[in-house]
């Protein structure tokens, strides 16, 4: 495997372990040399660039965005420094826990290197769970300080009742009313405005203690599709390992990051995804542009800072593709005759191994550049995480966008990412790559879902070792010796090796039922064949040991399923049409017909839909903050629909 080196070999069920092939000499990558911390690693660049933008933010007057606003690496430091003087007169003492809930912006980046300051553990507080997942981690993780959005400060208000046991200061990002302050008073919280807070320290001098690589920085709980959140305990080690992991394989494709890059702050902070990217760029002395909130404005936040390096989850660029496929489809016949040449001369010279800009300058320039315009013009690295990211949309984006496009793969317990696609590898499309130079990788066999990691085509749960690895659940160690066994760290996920050493995630572990008729179904495969069907937003296929046969809940796509319906005389708005008869027909047909181009079993073919014009969201709790389905929340919200859809099956 042209991108691995084999480092042990098979061992029970268990393949043989995998590095990457640029760890073969010099053995796995570890955390850079005299830097013990994060904080170490900010005062380099304070210090290597002081006067470099380093936070902006779009001034908003009379409802009109202007051109973004910066404050410098030394203004920044400044502000730090005076808050985390604030901090440690108010009593807040090394490894003690403080929260930061709220969306992504300048007084947050602050805020965390306050903490890396003090070597205080710092625990996002998420944005999108509400006020119960907000409750249960102040008081899991008994946060004695919060630093918070203006707007969040009455969700955090309501959980008082319960964590004000624990919480005694409150930090608004902004202003504080007076009703809130009485309202913290009745709890017996102090409640600070931001610039209250920062003159609470005094003028004197900090003392800052020292700190340890192996030191807890921070606590990510995450969403989790069943239960409770869980604390991931990572340390300074981890995220400075990773970081040297992410310029390996940036420098790995003739790239670097530098002082020149601009990175558009908008995945949220509270998971590891952005918040490793974002210590990236800190320590290059980069910028980080944040958007303004708003996911319809995304797109002129993105003209307005012109980012080079574009960190998305597949739901973005989802949106982007189908942005951009429909504005094709609705440009003149000569328009839509030179794109589709383009696209497919400029596709095929990739897949011959040619660079992608070098595979057809020509339309490029013609053509392709308008794209690049519409991402800011400047955008030279894609990166997709947090979920597969579907085949058509990863070639389209390598194709039109002129620039690299790289899948990763990683969870917030290996401290993100763990597998990087090559991106001028074409074969690579579609995969999550090769593992980064600073883990070990093997696969187990999972054998009641018929995968077997020592056969011809290794199929199997993925398991990482290394230094990355987080440092267990916080309180919760049981759950700690669950997935972690002899230093390997069990994913959940099931990985297949393609002939290249790149790794392709095919299923999940956990998502597999029995049918009535003792066919075992491993649902997340099927949801990712069906699921790339043109007409389906998102599908949610569902069965059970009492049923012989699936059923599946679908959000069509919009535009897809209106244009059908105008061609087939159904009449009658999204939700009307979604009921119609005949309308199920034709998705029941659609998914047969993909079934069998991918040569499906029977039993694993859906014979009834529900159609809901509404998508799966946070807001009824159907999916996480990272668009993974909570499949146990799935079913009961969608029960009633269930129970109709079997009944009228029979």
């Amino acid at each position: 495997m042209k991108f691995l080196v084999e480092s042990g070999g098979a061992e029970g069920n268990a393949g043989p372990t995998y590095r990457n092939v640029l760890a073969k000499d010099t053995g796995l990558l570890q955390s850079p040399p005299g830097i013990d911390c994060l904080w170490d690693l900010f005062c380099a660049s304070v210090e290597k660039y002081p006067s470099n933008p380093m936070l902006g933010r779009r001034p908003v007057v009379d409802g009109k965005a202007g051109d973004y606003a910066w404050m410098t690496y030394r203004e920044v430091c400044d502000v730090v420094i005076k808050l985390a003087a604030s901090m440690s007169k108010s009593g807040v003492k090394q490894g003690e826990r403080a929260g930061i809930y709220g969306a992504n912006c300048p007084e947050w980046i602050i805020s965390m290197e306050a903490c890396n300051a003090l070597g205080v553990c710092c625990v996002p507080l998420y944005d999108t769970l509400g006020a119960n997942a907000v409750e249960f981690i102040t008081c899991h993780a008994e946060l004695l300080i919060a630093f918070v959005e203006e707007k969040k400060i009455g969700e955090l208000l309501k959980t008082c009742h319960a964590t004000s046991k624990y919480l005694k200061t409150i930090i608004s990002f902004g202003g504080v009313t007076n009703d809130q302050k009485e309202e913290a008073k009745n709890h017996g919280l102090s409640i600070f405005s931001w610039e209250e807070f920062l003159i609470t320290g005094g003028d004197e001098p900090v003392d800052l203690p020292e700190k340890k690589k192996s030191d807890i920085c921070t606590i990510m709980y995450t969403s989790g599709t069943t239960g409770d959140p869980k604390g991931v305990m990572i340390s300074n080690e981890n995220l400075l390992v990773n970081l040297a992991g992410a310029d390996s394989v940036v420098q790995s494709i003739g790239e670097a990051f530098d002082q020149d890059d601009v990175y558009l702050s908008y995945l949220p902070l509270a998971h590891v995804f952005d918040r490793m990217f974002e210590e990236v760029f800190i320590s290059h002395g980069s910028r980080i542009g944040f958007w303004r909130g708003d996911v319809k404005l995304l797109v002129d936040d993105i003209a307005a800072l012109r980012p080079t390096v574009f960190c998305a989850v597949p739901r973005v660029l989802d949106r982007i593709y189908s942005g951009l496929t429909t504005k094709i489809s609705a440009g003149g016949i000569l328009k839509k005759t030179l794109f589709n040449l383009g696209y497919k001369m400029k596709l095929d010279s990739m897949k011959k191994g040619i660079k992608h800009e070098k595979a057809s300058p020509f339309f490029d320039k013609l053509v392709f550049s308008k794209v690049k315009e519409r991402l800011g013009g400047k955008i030279r690295i894609i990166v997709s995480g947090g979920a597969p990211l579907a085949m058509a949309v990863e070639e389209f984006l390598r194709v039109v966008t002129c620039a690299h496009v790289v899948q990763g793969y990683g969870l917030t317990e290996t401290c993100a990412g763990s597998f990087a696609a090559i991106p001028n590898e074409f074969s690579m499309a579609g995969t999550v790559g090769p593992p980064v130079p600073h883990i070990d990788v093997r696969l187990e066999s999972v054998s009641e879902m018929g995968y077997d990691a020592l056969a011809s085509i290794p199929r199997g749960e993925v398991c990482v070792k290394g230094s990355v690895l987080f440092s267990g659940y916080y309180k919760r160690e049981d759950l700690t010796q669950e997935v972690l066994t002899d230093g390997w760290f069990h994913t959940g996920d099931v990985g297949e090796w393609q002939p290249n050493g790149a790794l392709k995630i095919i299923d999940r572990k956990k998502n597999i039922f029995k049918l009535s008729q003792g066919e075992y179904v491993a649902v997340e495969n099927l949801e990712n064949i069906y699921g790339v069907l043109p007409e389906i937003d998102s599908i949610w296929v569902y069965g059970n040991s009492f049923e012989s046969f699936l059923i599946a809940v679908i959000n069509p796509n919009q535009q897809a399923l209106e244009n059908w319906a105008g061609q087939n005389g159904i009449t009658g708005n999204l939700e009307e049409v979604c009921e119609n008869t005949k309308t199920k027909e034709h998705f029941i047909a659609e998914l047969a017909k993909a079934a069998k181009e991918k040569k499906l079993k029977g039993f694993e073919f859906i014979r009834a839909v529900h159609l809901d014009a509404v998508p799966f969201d946070m807001e009824r709790e159907l999916i996480t903050p990272t668009y993974k389905k909570k499949r146990p929340q799935m079913l009961k919200y969608y029960q009633g629909a269930i129970d109709a859809l079997y009944k009228s099956s029979k």
